[in-house]
């Protein structure tokens, strides 16, 4: 990373400052203040990027909870579901994405709802509630993963036949991308098969941006890169940029057609022109910006979060052959298709009754996202002075960063084997899968910010491992490779997952 060589020494100085500060501090308040352990600072993350994750997972396992420096205010890291559960329900009201994740996420992210507080956030929120309760959007978006887990396989049909390695991950990002866009735009980017070049284009920047936005977490100085105009900052304006033209491009064609004689929405069910109908008797005061963030930031919650997590769910069963074929055998039993369909007729024989059977795959679902979270670390902001369970003092402007992915890893948590990939710990005696309390297994949040597209994603999830496992045996493309993840605001396998598949 670029970044890094440029920031070394100045870091490592500022870091001496700032534990002679610490060191200092520390004495004239330790008899007034009770906080967690310092065990770094910020810059401490910046110099442990690639392994940032492992990183907080190490000192995690010395404390549940601890401090890392930073010039400006606290930071508390958590894995205690106890401090989970106050930050996200208990005291909800004093903890939210305040100045700092703001600052660092409106460029790309807007005034979007995970950017956001308050009104804004409420108002999007039950937006978002209704939209997600409607059976009318559950069945278009399962016709919806269903054609894309049909043309997912086809493709894979063909690296079966000539015996290819290819990138399940890349596969993956392409297929949700085209899915969740098809939700939200009501548009066919077509990414899967390269045939739109505006498209890939525009996926390519989405995800670059992203990468930029998760560096602006662990690099102190990006404010004053963003006024030079200089490196990863410039990169990131030319993308967001790239985003927003080929966004409101979209919307304004959008709102033409509704505005032509004789046209209008009805009969389209995506996201946007759902949006578009309640602003129909008057359109001149459409905010395309508000409508930009709130459909952005829904296609970053669906596209990233699910390929990564499928490209983590089958990188885990090709190291565990044994749980691959317990998903399959569970498949064969629940979806009722003939031995010989097609791969067409085999999708339309899932309905939301044979997705409710499959506990197994449930599972093995769950035990990914216990593991690899798709979004590995989060944080609040504080709003006034406060005491954390344990007796841990917060000031105002403090942040307190909790964990789902040292969280997955703590055996005062999950038991002595908690680093292994295990789908059996969230059934019960009948095979019946058995939910965690949202504070131990955080990988949705939890309170009133659970994720409200979780059973949305769980379908999408189990309609493509259902239709690819049918079908398909796989493995690794080199069994020998270690697999990393790449540091971004969700949980990627770094240069993607090689597999090879075997026709069934």
């Amino acid at each position: 990373m670029d970044l890094f060589s440029s920031f070394v020494s100045l870091a490592a100085a500022v870091v001496g400052l700032l534990l002679l500060a610490s060191r200092t501090w520390a004495a004239l308040n330790s008899n007034r203040k009770r906080y967690p352990p310092v065990v770094g600072t910020i810059f401490h993350q910046f110099l442990n990027f690639r392994r940032l994750h492992d990183y907080h997972t190490q000192l995690s396992l010395k404390h549940k909870t601890f401090r890392l420096l930073s010039p400006l205010c606290h930071q508390f890291y958590t894995t205690d579901p106890a401090v989970v559960e106050y930050i996200l329900k208990t005291n909800f009201d004093n903890y939210g994405k305040g100045w700092y994740n703001y600052g660092n996420m409106k460029d790309l992210f807007g005034d979007g709802i995970f950017a956001v507080d308050g009104d804004k956030w409420r108002h999007q929120r039950k937006l978002a509630s209704f939209g997600f309760s409607t059976k009318v959007l559950r069945e278009f978006s399962g016709a919806i993963f269903k054609r894309n887990a049909v043309k997912l396989a086809r493709v894979l049909s063909s690296y079966a036949t000539s015996n290819e390695k290819f990138d399940m991950q890349g596969l993956f990002m392409k297929s949700t991308m085209d899915s969740i866009f098809r939700i939200g735009f009501g548009l066919e980017l077509n990414c899967l098969d390269d045939s739109d070049n505006a498209g890939s284009e525009f996926a390519k920047a989405f995800d670059a941006s992203n990468e930029f936005i998760m560096m602006r977490y662990v690099n102190a100085f990006w404010k004053v890169m963003r006024f030079l105009n200089i490196g990863g900052e410039k990169t990131l304006k030319s993308k967001v940029k790239l985003v927003d033209d080929f966004i409101y491009k979209l919307i304004r064609i959008r709102v033409e057609e509704m505005s032509t004689e004789g046209s209008d929405s009805e009969g389209r069910d995506d996201i946007l022109s759902r949006f578009l109908e309640e602003s129909r008797k008057d359109p001149q005061n459409i905010d395309f910006g508000y409508l930009r963030d709130i459909i952005l930031n829904f296609v970053i919650a669906g596209k990233d979060t699910t390929a990564g997590t499928l490209s983590w769910f089958f990188y885990s069963i090709c190291k565990n052959p044994p749980v691959q074929e317990k998903v399959y055998q569970e498949i064969k039993e629940v979806i009722e298709a003939s031995e010989d369909a097609a791969f067409d007729a085999f999708a339309e024989s899932i309905d939301d009754e044979s997705l409710n059977k499959m506990h197994y795959l449930h599972a093995a679902l769950s035990e990914t996202l216990r593991l690899y979270p798709a979004v590995p670390l989060e944080n609040k902001v504080c709003f006034s002075d406060d005491i954390l369970p344990g007796g841990y003092n917060v000031r105002e402007g403090d942040i307190v960063f909790y964990q789902p992915y040292a969280m997955g890893r703590m055996e005062y948590l999950w038991g002595k084997d908690a680093e292994i990939f295990r789908p059996e710990r969230w059934l019960d005696d009948g095979g019946v899968f058995q939910p965690e309390s949202p504070y131990k297994f955080s990988a949705f949040q939890a309170g009133p910010r659970i994720c409200l597209g979780k059973e949305f994603a769980y379908r999408q999830m189990k309609i493509f491992a259902a239709v690819l496992l049918r079908f398909f045996k796989f493995k690794l493309g080199d069994e020998k490779k270690d697999v990393e993840y790449r540091t971004t605001t969700t949980l990627h396998i770094d240069q993607g997952l090689f597999l090879q598949v075997l026709h069934r």
